[in-house]
C-alpha cells in the first residue's frame, strides 16, 4: 500500500502519529515561510504543513515545483491544527510534512476542481475523469450506489433474485426506436438492444422463479432531454402468484426503505389516486402533489357556470377550468400579462388566459368584468374555494389540450412560488391507466403501457366486445415530485387473452408469431399469474439527491445529441468493418 491513511481519516486521536498519504494537490497556499498543502483523494482533504527551518529544504522546493492535480505520496507526523476548519471533517489536524514522493506529475486541469468549478458542462463533459475528481460529483456517485445495495439488501430479504438477461435480442416494432447491431455471422440480419427485459422476466415466471429482479442497463433511440439519455438503468422486478395490491405493497415497502437508509426520512402511506382522477384534477398521469391548486371545472360535465353571458370565448368550448392561486391577486397587471404570454408560447399552445382577482377587502376585479356581473365572478370564486387575496387563473377548450396547459401553468405557478422545494417529498401511486390509446395518424389502437398488460378482470368483456377505449390496464405508477420513477402492471399470462390482444393491437397472426411466438409458446406450458415492476434507477438517484438532471448520477454520461464528447462517440467506422458486417458502403 502507497498510504496508511485516507486523506479523510485522520482526526484528533491521531495525534502524533507517523504517517503516509497519497492523492492529488488540489491547492497550494505559500506564504513564504509558510506553506499548506491540500492533498485530496476520494475520501477527502488533508493539509500538510510546511514551515521553514523545520521542513527539508529539498521538500519545500518540491513543493514549490509541484502544480494542481500532481500525485503524490506524502510522509509527516500528525499535529494539532491551529486555525481549525469545521467544515472540513479532518479540520482539527493536519500534517507536518517530512517527505514528499511525486508519483506522477500533471498538465494544468482545463477547469478549477472544486465544488465551484469554472468549467462549462461541455469542458466538463470532455474531461469527465477530471469532473469525477470534484467531491459534488463523487458525493452523487456515492449515493448511486447507496441506492443499488439498499436495494438488493431489500429485495434479497424478500427472497428475490437477481438474473441477468441477455443484452443481444430481437427488434420489436411496440414502443420507442430500438438500437440496433448487425450480425457478421449472420448477414443482413440484426439484433436490437433492449429497451426493457420484459419478455425475459415473464419467461423467468414461466421457468418458475417465482421472484426475480436485476438491476440492468436499458436501451432507447429517442429524443434527450434532462432526465433522459440513451443508455439508462433499471431496477426491474417480477413475481409470480400476486396481484396487483401484492405488488404495490412490496414495493412501497422498497421506496419506504431507501427513503429512510439514504436520506433518513419516513415516508407515511403512499396515497393512490385513479388516472381519471390525476388527469381531472391535474391534467397529468404523473401529478405534482407538493401543492394544491386542483382544477376546478367552471364549465364541464358537472356545472356550467360560465354560459350564457355574451362571451362568446366561453360559449364555445367544452372546457373552462380554473386553478386558484393562493395569495397571488397582488399580482400586477404586467405580471399578469407576462403569464399570459407565457401561456400563448408554442410549447404550451393556450389562447389566451382569464384572471380573477379576490381582493383584500373581498372586491372582486377580473378581465373579464365587461361580461360578468360581481355576483357570477364571486360563484367562480365560491367555486374554487377562493379567499381573499387570491387570484384565479381560466383556460379554455377542447378538454384534453385544455388541461394539459393547465397543467403546465400550474406546475409554472407552483415553481414561481417556491412550492416545488426538492427535499418535500410527496410519493404517488396512479393506477387504472388506460389499456390502450387510439392514433389518429396511424388509425390504429396502441398499448399505452405494453401488449403484455392485462386489463382489469372487470374490463375484459369490454375487450371481446370491441369498446376498446373504455378498458383500464391493470397498471401502475409510482410518482415522485411529479417525475414517474416507476411503472408496471399485471400481466397478461394466458395465450388467448394474449392473442385477442395482438389482434386488437393490428398484428395479423403471422406477424404475433414471428414477433412473439416463443413467448406464447410457453404460456403453453403453465405459465402462473405475474406482475412486475420498473424503476428508472437513474431518475430515483437524482430525485433522492436533490437535482432535476440525471446526468450527474452517471459517471460517463451523454450530451443532448446522445454523443460522448470525451471518448468522441459515435464515430464512423472502417470500410473494412461495414464490409465484413454486410452493411453497403456509400
Amino acid at each position: 500500500m502507497l498510504r496508511s491513511h485516507t486523506c479523510g481519516e485522520l482526526r484528533p486521536e491521531n495525534l502524533g502519529q507517523s504517517v503516509v498519504l497519497s492523492g492529488w494537490i488540489q491547492r497550494i497556499r505559500d506564504k513564504g515561510g509558510m506553506i499548506w498543502v491540500d492533498l485530496r483523494d476520494r475520501y477527502g482533504i488533508t493539509q500538510l504543513l510546511l514551515e521553514e527551518g523545520k521542513t527539508p529544504k529539498n521538500v519545500v522546493q518540491q513543493v514549490r515545483n509541484a502544480g494542481r492535480e500532481c500525485v503524490v505520496q506524502a510522509f509527516g507526523t500528525v499535529v494539532e491544527r491551529v486555525s481549525k476548519n469545521p467544515n472540513l471533517a479532518t479540520g482539527e489536524i493536519e500534517v507536518r510534512l517530512e517527505n514528499l514522493e511525486l508519483l506522477n506529475p500533471a498538465k494544468l486541469p482545463p477547469f478549477l476542481i472544486e465544488d465551484e468549478t469554472d468549467g462549462g458542462d461541455d469542458l466538463r463533459m470532455k474531461y469527465r475523469y477530471l469532473d469525477l475528481r470534484r467531491d459534488i460529483v463523487r458525493k452523487n456517485l456515492e449515493l448511486r450506489h447507496s441506492v443499488a445495495r439498499f436495494t438488493r439488501q431489500y429485495l434479497d430479504g424478500l427472497n428475490f433474485i437477481e438474473v441477468e438477461t441477455p443484452v443481444l435480442i430481437k427488434s420489436t416494432p411496440e414502443g420507442a426506436r430500438d438500437f440496433v447491431v448487425p450480425s457478421r455471422m449472420n448477414p443482413g440480419e440484426f439484433y436490437a438492444l433492449p429497451q426493457s427485459p420484459q419478455t425475459f422476466k415473464q419467461l423467468l415466471m414461466v421457468a418458475g422463479f417465482d421472484r426475480y429482479y436485476q438491476i440492468v442497463k436499458c436501451f432507447r433511440d429517442e429524443d434527450l432531454r434532462a432526465d433522459r439519455q440513451p443508455e439508462f438503468t433499471q431496477i426491474d422486478c417480477e413475481m409470480s402468484f400476486v396481484e396487483q395490491e401484492d405488488v404495490l405493497s412490496t414495493f412501497e415497502g422498497l421506496i419506504r426503505n431507501l427513503f429512510r437508509n439514504v436520506k433518513e426520512i419516513e415516508l407515511p402511506e403512499i396515497p393512490r389516486m385513479t388516472y381519471a382522477d390525476a388527469m381531472r384534477k391535474y391534467g397529468s398521469d404523473k401529478p405534482d402533489i407538493r401543492f394544491g391548486m386542483e382544477f376546478v371545472e367552471l364549465k364541464g360535465a358537472e356545472q356550467d357556470l360560465t354560459s350564457g353571458k355574451d362571451f362568446a370565448v366561453f360559449d364555445g368550448v367544452a372546457l373552462v377550468a380554473a386553478i386558484n392561486v393562493p395569495g397571488a391577486a397582488g399580482y400586477t397587471r404586467k405580471q399578469v400579462d407576462e403569464l399570459t404570454e407565457w401561456v400563448k408560447r408554442p410549447q404550451i399552445g393556450a389562447k389566451g388566459l382569464v384572471y380573477v382577482r379576490v381582493n383584500e377587502d373581498g372586491t372582486i376585479k377580473s378581465s373579464v368584468d365587461k361580461f360578468y356581473s360581481e355576483e357570477s365572478l364571486r360563484s367562480w370564486a365560491t367555486a374554487c374555494g377562493a379567499a381573499a387575496g387570491d387570484l384565479i387563473l381560466v383556460l379554455c377548450g377542447e378538454p384534453d389540450k385544455t388541461r394539459k396547459q393547465l397543467s403546465e401553468l400550474r406546475l409554472e405557478m407552483g415553481k414561481r412560488l417556491g412550492l416545488r422545494k426538492p427535499d418535500d417529498y410527496k410519493v404517488l401511486w396512479v393506477v387504472d391507466f388506460p389499456l390502450l390509446e387510439y392514433g389518429e395518424e396511424e388509425q390504429r389502437w396502441f398499448a399505452m403501457h405494453h401488449p403484455f398488460t392485462s386489463p382489469k378482470p372487470e374490463d375484459i368483456e369490454l375487450l371481446a366486445a370491441g369498446d376498446l377505449g373504455k378498458i383500464r390496464a391493470n397498471a401502475y405508477d409510482l410518482v415522485i415530485n411529479g417525475v414517474e420513477v416507476g411503472g408496471g402492471s399485471v400481466r397478461i399470462y394466458r395465450k388467448d387473452l394474449q392473442k385477442t390482444m395482438f389482434t386488437v393491437l393490428g398484428f395479423s397472426e403471422e406477424e404475433a408469431q414471428a414477433q412473439f411466438g416463443f413467448l406464447m409458446n410457453a404460456f403453453e406450458y403453465g405459465a402462473p399469474p405475474h406482475a412486475g415492476i420498473a424503476f428508472g434507477f437513474d431518475r430515483l438517484c437524482s430525485l433522492l439527491g436533490g437535482v432535476d438532471s440525471i446526468r450527474d448520477f452517471i459517471a460517463f454520461p451523454k450530451n443532448n445529441s446522445g454523443r460522448d464528447v470525451m471518448i468522441d462517440s459515435p464515430a464512423p467506422i472502417a470500410e473494412g468493418q461495414l464490409k465484413e458486417l454486410g452493411i453497403l458502403v456509400r
